[in-house]
């Protein structure tokens, strides 16, 4: 009968690339490991690993089982800390990721809202790909997260993701730029200008607008790239290059910007709540209508023009 010790040693020595090495890893001396390895090649009656002189890997049955091995791990290194959490606090911890422009405006009353109802919540701030591998390992139970339109995200089956707000993509030009005297600015207008750019090379934002520009003709140069709305603001303004923002992502008016809908098809990106299909606790409805509460209030804060700014 296989037990987790086994799981464990299978994973150390993939990781440590020997059995000894492995043995220190676990704290177990060589033939502890050696036994536990045996029981485990037994049970699945093939060689999971090749032992050679300059260390051991896994054979392709080894390599197969491993990502099986460190679900189970994971798993219990979860349930762990959920049984830890339930006799701390007296309750379940709601587990809940989001990316950073959410946190900023739409996270932040809807925890505000289950904190008073006495539930507790364990926040983790991350970009996107990070949030989606902590709902697949179940380090997240509810995400925040986003997408284009035109594309889902890859979580599988087991987890349906409801849909919270459509987030305009807007035009953001320095306030002198010629084309700021436009209410709605064409691409087209902009194929000359640098642009500024996330890290991330599968940005959702920027392959929004990489498909719009390539309905124009033309290809976004990229003249500085960052993840971080205020810096990227900075650079618009400072000339350095024209960028396209999600609307979260605006922060207060700025006199030295110009921020501007982009004339055409309205650009968006979607955000929604990422929760398991499945077995989702009394907590992660409650968040979730209280995520739907504030994003309702927020399109109806955006639907009131703000002369200051444009409209925006």
């Amino acid at each position: 009968m296989l037990d987790l010790r086994h799981l464990q040693v299978l994973r150390a020595i993939a990781r440590e690339g020997s059995l000894a090495a492995a043995g220190r890893a676990l704290r177990h001396s060589q033939p502890t490991v050696s036994h536990h390895l045996a029981t485990l090649e037994a049970h699945f009656r093939t060689p999971l690993v090749h032992r050679g002189a300059r260390g051991a890997v896994l054979t392709e049955a080894g390599l197969a089982l491993l990502p099986h091995a460190e679900a189970v791990l994971d798993r219990i290194k979860v349930a762990d800390r959920e049984i830890a959490d339930l006799v701390e606090h007296g309750a379940a911890t709601l587990r809940v990721g989001t990316f950073p422009t959410a946190g900023a405006l739409l996270l932040p009353p809807a925890v505000r809202t289950l904190h008073r109802a006495g539930v507790h919540i364990a926040l983790t701030e991350g970009e996107l790909p990070a949030l989606l591998a902590g709902l697949r390992s179940r380090q997240l139970q509810v995400a925040l997260v986003y997408s284009r339109p035109d594309g889902g995200l890859d979580l599988g089956e087991e987890f349906v993701v409801h849909p919270l707000l459509e987030d305009p993509l807007l035009l953001v030009l320095p306030a002198d730029h010629p084309q700021a005297a436009r209410e709605r600015v064409p691409l087209a207008a902009l194929r000359g200008e640098g642009w500024i750019l996330g890290l991330s090379e599968s940005d959702q934002v920027d392959r929004v607008l990489f498909r719009a520009c390539a309905d124009q003709g033309f290809e976004p140069v990229p003249v500085l790239r960052t993840d971080d709305y205020g810096v990227l603001q900075g650079f618009v303004a400072a000339g350095v290059g024209v960028a396209l923002l999600p609307r979260l992502g605006l922060g207060p008016h700025r006199e030295d910007l110009a921020v501007r809908a982009v004339d055409g098809p309205q650009l968006v990106r979607r955000i929604g709540v990422a929760v398991l299909r499945a077995g989702g606790s009394a907590n992660a409805r409650a968040l979730l209508e209280a995520l739907r509460d504030e994003a309702d209030r927020l399109r109806h804060r955006w639907s009131q023009p703000h002369p200051a700014d444009g409209g925006w």
